[in-house]
Parts: structure tokens; sequence; C-alpha cells
């Protein structure tokens, strides 16, 4: 049997074969920057480099037209994608590496941001809401902008600073300033936890049964920076105030975590609403030890204007 050298010598040797060669050999060394490379690289580079690296200079130009030319991130045809060519010399050979573009570091980027926010049943626009698109065209709207901003330049991981205690009917932009200050600090680095309160409670019950309950409390508890969604529109019980929310806050606290609160309902509002239980249970000194930790966590704001919801 022929060895493939051979073989490559003998098709190498035929007119057909040849003119090929040759006129691939001139495209790739009228490339721009092909020849950018070889004069950069003139006192390395040999002709037997060349000859022998010919196929790596072929999938530049192939690979780096095809960047040029850029469809987007998901509709990238190179070979890596997402990853643009590079050349480069190593023993003596020419050789490519390939970099991630502008457009892959960009959605890394995005990707990583997103994996720091976590959230348990928010919607989608409240993990995409920014501080641009807040309105200040309320009562204690430009307070509550001063301090979300305040807090999203200064706050540092370890570091102690209050969150915010937002009030105020629906839909008038509570949660989304939440999420607008989430994804600020994900831009530093920093994660986040949000949670929207009544769906959260209703999961700590379920997860009595399955044992995974001390595991979610745990995560909630020890959350960087925790914003707790609506707290007043859940269902309330003895157990609920006191073993999970009771428990959140004592740590929090105590290890002073900034935490944030929307609630439709101001702070002696919701100490009406944790006083009395499911059963009618009237439970004045457990809610307003509830509430104390509360307050010492967070700076009351109540945020005025129209439902947004529906404009």
């Amino acid at each position: 049997m022929e060895s493939i050298n051979k073989t490559m010598q003998r098709l190498y040797q035929t007119p057909e074969f040849r003119k090929r060669y040759e006129d691939l050999k001139q495209e790739v060394l009228e490339n721009h920057d092909i020849r950018a490379f070889l004069m950069e690289n003139s006192d390395m580079i040999t002709e037997q480099m060349i000859e022998t690296g010919l196929m790596k200079l072929y999938e530049f130009t192939s690979q780096a037209k095809n960047c040029k030319d850029c469809p987007g991130l998901s509709a990238c045809e190179n070979i890596m994608q997402g990853y643009e060519p590079s050349l480069v010399i190593v023993n003596n050979r020419i050789d490519i590496h390939y970099r991630a573009c502008p457009e892959k570091i960009i959605d890394d980027e995005r990707r990583k941001t997103k994996k720091l926010i976590e959230s348990f049943y928010m919607p989608k626009e409240i993990l995409n809401a920014s501080f641009a698109d807040f309105s200040l065209d309320s009562e204690g709207r430009l307070d509550a902008f001063e301090y979300a901003e305040r807090f999203s330049a200064e706050y540092e991981q370890g570091s102690s600073m209050k969150g915010l205690y937002l009030h105020g009917e629906f839909g008038v932009g509570k949660s989304y300033l939440l999420g607008a200050i989430a994804n600020q600090l994900a831009q530093k680095g920093i994660s986040s936890l949000i949670v929207y309160v009544p769906e959260f409670l209703r999961e700590m019950k379920q997860s009595l049964g399955d044992q995974t309950l001390n595991e979610k409390l745990e995560a909630v508890k020890k959350a960087h920076v925790l914003m707790l969604d609506d707290i007043g529109a859940e269902a309330m019980s003895s157990w609920t105030r006191d073993e999970i929310l009771g428990s959140i806050m004592q740590y929090r606290m105590h290890e002073q975590l900034p935490t944030f609160f929307t609630s439709n309902f101001d702070f002696s509002g919701l100490e009406y609403h944790l006083t009395y239980t499911q059963r009618g249970e009237e439970e004045k000194m457990k809610a307003r030890r509830l509430m104390e930790r509360i307050k010492y966590l967070s700076i009351p704001i109540k945020l005025g204007g129209p439902n947004r919801r529906h404009m």
C-alpha cells in the first residue's frame, strides 16, 4: 500500500493540483491581514514556513472574513462560535490562536451578570429593570432613587448598609426598583437574591414534606443582598412569621446583611398584619419583635404615582 506522503507527492506533481495550489497560495498571500502579518514578522518567517503553514493561513483568511461581516453571535459561522482567529508563530511554525470576539465577550458578561441575580418567582421584566426607566414624577420617588443609586455605587460585599422598605399602592414601581438595584450590583460582581414572599412562604410549607426547608431557608438567610418583595401579601401564620421570617430577620440583623423590602403596607400596617394569624390569634409582642428587626434593617420610603401596570 502506498504511503500517504507518496500519494501527496504524486498528486502535487499533477498540473491540475499544482495550479489549484498556486491559485490558493496567491489568494492567501494577497490578503491584507496576511501581508501585514508576514511583514511584521519578516525577520522570522521563511519561505518554507509559508509553504508548511499555507493551510493555517488559508484558515485564517476564511475565518477573518466571517468576522468582518459578522452576522451576530447567534449566527456566527466560525469553527469556534464567538472566537476570532489571530496568527502566531510557535516553534518556527505559523499557527492560529482563537480569542473571544467583542460580541462573545459582551455575551459572556451578560450571562455572568444574570447568574449573579437569583430569584424566587419574580417576573422577567423585574429582572431586566434599569434605573434609566424609573420615573421620578411622584411622591418619594426621587428619595428612593437617590438612595438606590448610592447603595448600588457604594456597597461592597462585607460592608454594612441599610436597605430600603418601599411601600405604596399596587403598580407604582416598588418591585421594579429592586430589580434595577440588583442589575446595578451585578455589574459590580455582587450577587443578590430577589424573593416574592407569598410564593416563597408557600414553598416553605411544602418543603416540610421533602426535607429541603433548611437548605432553602439558609440560602435566603445568607444571601449577600436580599430583596423581599410584597411582604404582607401572604396569609400569615405563627410559623411563617416566627420560624421563617423571624429566623431570616434575626440572622440578617446579627450579620448586618443588606435587606430590602416592598409592601403595600407602611410599618404600622405591616405590624397590624403580622399581629393576627389565619386563626385569628392576636400576638402583638411577636409582631412587634419582627418589626423591630425590619426597622433595623431598612429605611422606609413611600412611593407614590399612578399604577404603571395599566399605562
